[in-house]
């Protein structure tokens, strides 16, 4: 009696789907970091996937649609979750400390992102444009929820503080990863290095919560 492939299940198939929408993620990343971002044709995604690039058009719609999922998939700040957070008594000091901490570990360890950062600041593109307003709409959500009901009518000032820190870190790590660690003295690619700019991080962000 002839042997029959058993048919493959909705679960298989969301699992093959997830699985090469990964894949076709990994080339983008790949490819931005490799050849920058003027390589980021459909028909060099597909390659370097290793898959049809008609799948491409069946998971995303279009390569402008696959950059939007790519970029967003490696921001940090587009998926911090302000609904998430635990109720906090300090006015999100201790949470303000731990986001910039992290944001400055995952974009030097993010090489992908980093080319995102500096195509961001070369070219104009509505993917790019997109990031943007991610981050914004990430960033006001945390302020409605935590900086707003501490600081009051001092919340513009905090925001003013937050965009220093933050581009400041942004700046540290890409200098780092594209035109040397020493930046004012300190390694910034050295464990000590970093940890001193995470205790002038606590430092900064303690000052601003007393005196604000």
């Amino acid at each position: 009696m002839e042997k029959r492939d058993k048919p493959t299940t909705t679960t298989g198939r969301e699992k093959n789907k997830e699985k090469s929408k990964q894949e076709i993620l990994d080339a983008v990343g790949k490819l931005l970091v490799e050849r920058g971002h003027a390589a980021l044709k459909v028909n060099d995604i597909a390659a370097k996937a290793g898959l049809d690039k008609k799948l491409i058009y069946r998971y995303f719609g279009n390569t402008e649609l696959l950059l939007d999922e790519f970029i967003q998939s490696r921001d940090f700040w587009s998926n911090v979750d302000s609904k998430a957070l635990p109720a906090t008594s300090d006015g999100g000091e201790a949470f303000t400390k731990a986001m910039l901490h992290e944001q400055f570990d995952i974009i030097f360890e993010n090489r992908e992102f980093q080319h995102v950062l500096l195509w961001r600041l070369s070219q104009q593109r509505s993917s790019l444009q997109k990031l943007v307003e991610q981050q914004e709409a990430s960033g006001e959500q945390l302020f409605q929820d935590i900086i707003q009901p501490h600081f009051k009518d001092s919340t513009p000032t905090f925001r003013a503080i937050s965009a220093i820190l933050i581009s400041g870190l942004y700046y540290l790590d890409l200098s780092t990863a594209h035109n040397g660690s020493t930046f004012c003295g300190i390694d910034m690619a050295s464990p000590e290095g970093r940890d001193e700019v995470k205790k002038a991080i606590d430092f900064l962000v303690e000052q601003t919560y007393k005196h604000l």
